[in-house]
């Protein structure tokens, strides 16, 4: 299972070794604009990376689980090469891409072949030639005679015959499928394999927030390695990349996400990308990590953002970030928890786990509050203990009679659980008021210890069966004045 249904799932990139045979990966490079995410979503079936005209795009790795002709594969969508060092973004990304050349069995070089071969192309190829790995040469944007001096050049690259497709238009994929089967057949699959029983259903973790919250730093800190590009600058995430991970036996999947700014302020093409993609992961999500800049937190946007989650029926955890930077932690901690039982109402219970992600301080409370959360998230609670609290809760507080007429709450029934959904069974439903009704809902989470998830609560009519009865024989009840 992953965060999109299907036979495609997105996981990490490194695992330790112990288990069953992991599947061959592919990884797909070349310097940016190039077509990479295009060819990327064609071979993987499903439109997961984002494409844009704009050079630079994908950032960090971001990989999918599919199948090729009955062949087990990873593909891993790169950064664009860049000649770049230093501490610049440019330059983690290569490296970034550089590891994932490094940890994959089969290499896709892409080029531009209306552009032809660059002195960048020749750079990167010398790097890839020197790890040999077994790799083919995509010449893409080959639907036009535009491109037939471009094809020509690939040669210089010294990988063989150039493959000749356009990504956008799929064409040439044919050719492409066979000679990456073939090279799957001689893989050799021993090398390494992974300890994630794939067979077991992932607990899905969306983590979302503004942007400079710290997300991609937190998901770092919790799988202990520099999987994900972290800086001071925002917006540096731009996809929603999944990865895997195994805690205390589980399976859970950590989707990091695109920050999201007020709607106002997104206006720029890739940015409403990046936002649908971070949707993407809250819908598809059971649990949501909200995440908060503790030197502001409760921010307009912060309380829109968990709005959003609790309609979308997502379970909910609260993370403070960057608690290292607060001076005063009693005061602030105090201040965090009145707040968000005052604006936060609808999810009363709410679990705030304060924590540094850059030291790493109190990010082991996470998991543990998370786990808590979707317990909770997926509880079912007896019909018959349902009815015994409903009828202690009319008997201790009536709903208000209207317009002079009583409401007889009657029954009440869970139907659903993630996010736990019941059913009130009442005369004269369509008069209950609001407030009796968040009595209840209230009375649901304190008595039957549901902190921190949204609840479905409907009203529905109590029937009268001897009505139904009569009208399914054709016959019509009597009257008042008709009766002997």
């Amino acid at each position: 299972m992953s965060i999109d249904p299907g036979n495609i799932e997105e996981v990490s990139s490194n695992f330790d070794s112990s288990g069953e045979l992991r599947p061959a990966k592919i990884a797909i490079v070349g310097r940016p604009n190039v077509g990479r995410s295009t060819i990327f979503n064609r071979l993987a079936g499903k439109k997961l990376a984002i494409v844009n005209d704009t050079p630079g795009v994908t950032r960090d790795v971001r990989e999918v689980r599919s199948k090729l002709r009955g062949h087990n594969m990873v593909l891993m969508d790169t950064a664009g090469f860049e000649n770049a060092k230093g501490h610049k973004i440019e330059a983690k990304m290569r490296a970034q891409t550089e590891l994932a050349v490094l940890d994959a069995d089969i290499v896709l070089f892409v080029y531009d072949a209306r552009e032809g071969v660059t002195p960048l192309d020749r750079t990167f190829a010398q790097y890839v030639r020197r790890t040999n790995k077994t790799t083919f040469l995509v010449a893409n944007k080959c639907e036009s005679s535009a491109s037939d001096a471009g094809i020509t050049d690939g040669y210089s690259l010294g990988m063989g015959d150039p493959i000749e497709v356009a990504a956008e238009h799929n064409i040439g994929f044919g050719e492409l499928d066979d000679a990456v089967e073939l090279a799957l057949r001689d893989v050799d699959l021993n090398l390494r394999d992974d300890n994630i029983d794939y067979e077991e259903a992932p607990v899905r973790i969306a983590i979302v927030g503004r942007p400079n919250a710290g997300k991609s730093t937190l998901i770092n800190t919790l799988i202990g390695e520099n999987r994900l590009l972290v800086g001071p600058e925002a917006g540096i995430t731009r996809d929603s990349i999944t990865i895997d991970y195994m805690w205390q036996g589980r399976r859970v999947q950590f989707h990091d996400t695109a920050g999201l700014r007020k709607k106002s302020k997104v206006h720029e093409t890739l940015e409403v990308l990046s936002v649908q993609d971070t949707l993407r992961a809250i819908k598809f999500a059971q649990v949501v990590i909200l995440l908060m800049d503790s030197t502001q937190p409760l921010d307009k946007q912060d309380l829109q953002i968990a709005a959003l989650c609790e309609r979308e029926g997502r379970a909910l955890v609260l993370g403070a970030s960057k608690w290292d930077l607060v001076s005063n932690k009693s005061e602030a901690s105090k201040f965090l928890r009145d707040e968000t039982k005052r604006l936060l109402p609808q999810l009363r219970g709410l679990e705030i786990i304060m924590f540094s992600g850059l030291t790493g301080k109190s990010v082991d409370r996470l998991l543990p509050a998370i786990e808590r959360v979707q317990i909770n998230w997926s509880a079912k609670v007896k019909t018959s203990d349902l009815n015994d609290w409903l009828r202690e809760k009319v008997q201790r507080h009536p709903p208000p009679a209207v317009n002079g007429r009583r409401i007889k709450p009657k029954y009440i029934s869970q139907t659903k659980t993630r996010p736990p959904t019941f059913i009130l069974k009442c005369s004269r439903a369509t008069k209950l008021p609001e407030s009796y009704k968040r009595y209840l809902i209230n009375g649901l989470r304190e008595d039957f210890d549901l902190p921190s998830v949204p609840i479905r609560f409907f009203v529905r009519a109590d029937e009268n069966p001897y009505d139904n009865t009569v009208r399914k024989q054709g016959i019509e009840p009597l009257r008042t004045k008709d009766r002997p």
